[in-house]
């Protein structure tokens, strides 16, 4: 007995074949186009863009940089001139790609097989690749598909989960690998003083390059202790250690994280302290952000 399932153009669904008492099951395969550009010379990765059309006709990507140790069949040698035959095996499936390079610009096409038995191993550990994510997505390959690119692996589940985050999915397991939330990096914020980071806390920490060198720099000023949002607006805003000893050299030493996001913001450096002094020797933080608006507004 054969039983078929909708097919699009270039998603396949699993296949079930029961004859007698054995099972056959056709892997899932995704098929699409890769373009590959080799970094600077003597470098050891070179960079592919995965292209394929949804079933909807759009087109979904995904590019990164890899190294060359992690393509079977390919070296750097290789991506000068002439036909290459490739494969990235990873543990959510293997791409295998075929096509040329010219120069160091490569194409052609390409050919994902997913692994079944990883789906099954994340839904063991509570990640259900089959389940709608937060963002709709329901197709099991596209996300297999996903995790190969990124080399998610059962261990990083593993390793998230015994973080103790709460309830996490398998969007939160892609959003944790792109922005290297390692077990390591979690255990150097927490121990800054922010024990109760969460994991959007880390990939906020990530994206405004907040670590903990950072957090001990500002620390060492006598800023950036009353929570964790403060160190991000001190990252959005540009507030370096270099900026805050020149408060502090100006005699603001007991300023809240708001205040120094002020100075930032209105550019009140040590040369506008000086020259506000000459006029107001006592002069207050809304004073000197009041007389900056009024520069301002005197300059239009």
């Amino acid at each position: 007995m054969q039983k078929n399932l909708p097919i699009g153009l270039f998603n396949f669904a699993l296949i079930f074949i029961v004859f007698g008492s054995y099972v056959i099951v056709a892997q899932s395969v995704i098929t699409g186009e890769w373009t590959a550009e080799t970094k600077k010379e003597k470098s050891d990765k070179v960079h592919l863009s995965f292209e394929r059309k949804s079933e909807r006709g759009g087109k979904n990507q995904h590019g990164s940089s890899f190294a060359y140790e992690e393509l079977q069949g390919l070296n750097r040698d290789l991506t000068q001139n002439g036909k290459v035959s490739f494969r990235l095996v990873r543990e959510a499936g293997t791409i295998e790609c075929e096509g040329a390079f010219v120069n160091g610009r490569g194409s052609g096409t390409f050919r994902f097989t997913g692994n079944q038995s990883f789906v099954e191993a994340m839904r063991s550990r509570g990640f259900d690749f089959a389940k709608s994510s937060k963002h709709g997505s329901q197709d099991v390959d596209d996300r297999l598909f996903t995790a190969a690119t990124l080399n998610l692996t059962t261990a990083f589940a593993d390793d998230l989960k015994s973080a103790d985050f709460g309830p996490l999915d398998v969007d939160d397991l892609f959003k944790a690998v792109i922005f290297k939330i390692t077990p390591q990096f979690m255990a150097e914020m927490k121990a800054t003083g922010f024990p109760n980071l969460d994991l959007e806390d880390l990939v906020k920490a990530r994206i405004f390059k907040i670590d903990a060198e950072f957090v001990r720099k500002i620390r060492e000023m006598g800023f950036g202790s009353e929570n964790f949002e403060s160190l991000v607006k001190f990252s959005i805003f540009k507030v370096t250690p270099e900026f805050l000893n020149q408060l502090k050299s100006e005699g603001f030493t007991n300023l809240s994280a708001e205040d120094v996001v002020k100075f930032r913001i209105f550019k009140i450096d040590s040369e506008f302290i000086r020259q506000a002094r000459a006029e107001e020797p006592n002069v207050t933080v809304e004073e000197l952000v009041q007389m900056k608006i009024g520069v301002r507004k005197r300059g239009n």
